[in-house]
């Protein structure tokens, strides 16, 4: 007996046909399929997924690194500083949602997480060590390699705040990050994307040879993934 085709909803008979699975889009016609087929009734977020030929058990082909999006992502992140001396007015004055030293660590200490993004002047990380089994495994732990140890902490917390992304692979190699939302202007979200493209690219580690991305596709929450062309 022939199975039965499955039954659509009406949201997948919306979208069905948009988006042709075998072809390669550029990111101009990627990003405009996106729009056409996000048919969900609140303001998807835009996103990107790499699958890299990365092999991240290797210590040379590991990727952690930042991009600056020029239009953000739609989402203002709580920043939180621990600094020393001065240095914590600095981070007040630049637009920190929480700053302190021994205070806020103490703070963090008893359980207390709100904030998106955990910034430390090198001084104070002697201090965050104890903090490494809470905020480790949830990737809110400050790392040089992705910008959160500084004592540059007026650019910092700009950039954070006004739409820097930090990615990593996971353990399969595969890359994920939004660069928007689907009521973006066109341009910008293709802005966003080539900029982040751009910055996987640079982070290509020096232990891969050969072909580095084997599949790019941008999608949107709820809609189909659209297979782009990962070449710059």
């Amino acid at each position: 007996m022939a199975k039965a085709a499955p039954t659509l909803t009406k949201r997948e008979k919306a979208i069905a046909g948009i988006v042709d699975p075998d072809k390669t889009y550029s990111i101009a016609e990627a990003v405009d399929l996106v729009k056409k087929a996000a048919k969900a009734k609140f303001d998807e977020s835009v996103e990107m997924h790499f699958a890299l030929t990365i092999d991240p058990k290797q210590a040379d082909q590991q990727i952690r690194s930042t991009a600056v999006l020029p239009h953000g992502t739609g989402k203002t992140k709580i920043v939180a500083v621990v600094a020393k001396g001065e240095k914590v007015k600095e981070a007040q004055a630049a637009g920190a949602d929480f700053f302190g030293d021994a205070d806020l660590i103490e703070k963090i200490t008893k359980g207390w997480l709100g904030f998106d993004v955990l910034v430390a002047t090198p001084d104070a990380m002697k201090d965050m060590a104890k903090l490494g089994k809470t905020l480790g495994p949830k990737g809110l732990m400050p790392n040089p390699k992705t910008g959160t140890v500084t004592f540059d902490l007026a650019r910092t917390v700009k950039e954070i705040k006004g739409g820097r992304v930090e990615f990593r692979a996971d353990a399969t190699g595969n890359v994920h990050v939004i660069v928007g939302k689907v009521s973006f202007e066109k341009k910008q979200l293709e802005e966003n994307a080539q900029t982040f493209l751009e910055a996987l690219w640079k982070a290509k580690p020096s232990g891969v040879k050969g072909v580095y991305m084997r599949r790019a596709t941008l999608c949107s929450t709820m809609g189909p993934g659209v297979r782009i062309n990962s070449n710059l």
